[in-house]
């Protein structure tokens, strides 16, 4: 078989062409893969930073801390001492009538167990005390719900706990709707 003659001349072209795609798929290939190459470089904190101290207060604080205490959290790591202005001292939340007066909070609309142990904290544990909220007392509480705030307002959190506290469970049912 005799090949013609354009073709013999082409082939040392075609050759070094298909040798220069191998070489250059090789290359390629070779660099998408990661490699360590010499020693591992270390975290900064391995060379003797300090960790970051901005939410060392938090990590500090026992998980009952909370903002109505009027004592400013201090952190272990603070280089200069931090404004912090007072915090009212809070009157106490109304008394329940007896000892053992407790609710199930989270039939109010808007109250789930996070907040009904916020309120626990407060001393807070049945409809008849949020029921006899005034405007300040409202207020008062508002300020330790975090990110909950402006809930007892919204969620008309008296007004379903006088319903409630009433025993008036079809009223309740008509402004609020069935919450058992």
């Amino acid at each position: 078989m005799t090949m013609p003659a354009n073709f013999q001349e082409a082939l040392p072209l075609i050759l070094l062409g298909l040798a220069l795609l191998v070489a250059l798929w090789v290359i390629v290939r070779a660099s998408r893969k990661t490699k360590v190459i010499g020693e591992e470089k270390g975290d900064v904190l391995d060379e003797g930073a300090a960790p970051a101290g901005r939410n060392q207060a938090l990590i500090d604080s026992s998980p009952s801390a909370s903002q109505d205490t009027g004592i400013p959290l201090e952190t272990a790591t603070a280089e200069k001492p931090v404004n912090v202005e007072p915090v009212a001292a809070a009157s106490p939340p109304p008394a329940a009538t007896s000892a053992s007066a407790t609710d199930d909070l989270k039939r109010i609309k808007g109250l789930g167990p996070k907040l009904v142990t916020l309120l626990a904290e407060q001393g807070i544990t049945s409809f008849e005390q949020i029921a006899s909220w005034t405007d300040a007392d409202i207020e008062r509480v508002d300020a330790t719900l975090g990110r909950f705030s402006g809930r007892i307002t919204r969620d008309q959190w008296v007004e379903q706990a006088k319903l409630l506290s009433a025993g008036d469970d079809s009223s309740f049912s008509k402004a609020f709707g069935n919450n058992s």
